[in-house]
C-alpha cells in the first residue's frame, strides 16, 4: 500500500464507522421513542390499547384525552393526531377521534377530529392520507376563506376499508365496510358497502352486488356530493 493510499483507507474506514454509529444510534432511539399503552405519552389518551403503537418520530399529537386507540393497532412515524383546534381545549366527556382495532395508518397522514370522527376495525391507509370531520365556511366569497367560521360534520369510515396514499376523506364523509379509496381520492359524501371508489371528487367505479359479483360502473356520484359533468367525449 502506497503512502498516499494509507490515509485515503483510513477516512474511508473512519467514514463507514461514523454512518455504522449514526444509523445504529437512529435506530436506538426509534425504538425506544416508541409510544405503547406502557409509555407516559400513551397513557395521556383515552385510550390506548394493548399491542397498539405509534412509531417515532411521531407528527403533531394533542388533545390526547379525546382520542382512543384500539388494540394491536399500528400508527406510523410524523403521523398527526389531534382533538379540537387547539392544546388544552375542552371537548366534553367523550372522545372525539375513535381508531379502531388492528388498523395500520400510513406515515405522515393527518387525522384531524373536532365533532366526531371514528374509524372502524382493520382499516388500512396508505402514507400522507388526511381525514377531517372540519373544513373551511365560504358563506362570504368576499371574506378571507382562512377567517370564516369553519364547519363540523360527522365522518365514519367502515372496517376493513383501505385508503390509498394521499387520499383526502372530507367532513361529513360515511364510508360502508370493505371499501377500497384509490390513492388521490377526495371523498365527501355516502360511499356504499363493498365497492371501489376513485376520482376527484370520488365517483363508485366497481361495486360488488351479492348474487352479481363484482360490476363495473360508469362513475356513480355519491350520495351528497355536487358532481361535475363528465367532459364531452
Amino acid at each position: 500500500m502506497t503512502l498516499m493510499a494509507r490515509p485515503c483507507w483510513r477516512l474511508l474506514r473512519w467514514r463507514l464507522l461514523r454512518w455504522r454509529l449514526v444509523h445504529r444510534g437512529w435506530q436506538a432511539v426509534q425504538r425506544a421513542g416508541v409510544t405503547t399503552a406502557d409509555t407516559p405519552a400513551g397513557q395521556r389518551f383515552a385510550a390506548f390499547g394493548a399491542g397498539s403503537m405509534v412509531a417515532f418520530p411521531p407528527g403533531t399529537t394533542f388533545g390526547e384525552r379525546w382520542i382512543a386507540v384500539g388494540t394491536d393497532t399500528l400508527i406510523g412515524a410524523l403521523v398527526t393526531l389531534s382533538a379540537g383546534m387547539v392544546p388544552g381545549q375542552d371537548l366534553g366527556s367523550v372522545p372525539v377521534l375513535r381508531i379502531g382495532d388492528r388498523c395500520v395508518i400510513g406515515r405522515g397522514s393527518h387525522i384531524v377530529a373536532h365533532q366526531s370522527l371514528v374509524i372502524g376495525d382493520d382499516v388500512f391507509t396508505g402514507p400522507y392520507v388526511y381525514i377531517t370531520d372540519q373544513n373551511h365556511g365560504y358563506a362570504d366569497p368576499e371574506a378571507p376563506i382562512g377567517r370564516q367560521m369553519p364547519r363540523n360534520a360527522s365522518v365514519r369510515i367502515g372496517s376493513g376499508s383501505w385508503l390509498g396514499a394521499g387520499a383526502v376523506v372530507l367532513p361529513g364523509a360515511c364510508i360502508g365496510r370493505n371499501v377500497v379509496v384509490a390513492a388521490g381520492s377526495v371523498v365527501r359524501g355516502t360511499v356504499p358497502d363493498r365497492c371501489v371508489v376513485a376520482g376527484v371528487p370520488a365517483r363508485i367505479v366497481r361495486q360488488y352486488m351479492p348474487g352479481d359479483g363484482w360490476l363495473r360502473s360508469a362513475g356513480v356520484a355519491l350520495e351528497g356530493v355536487a358532481q361535475a359533468p363528465d367532459p364531452p367525449g
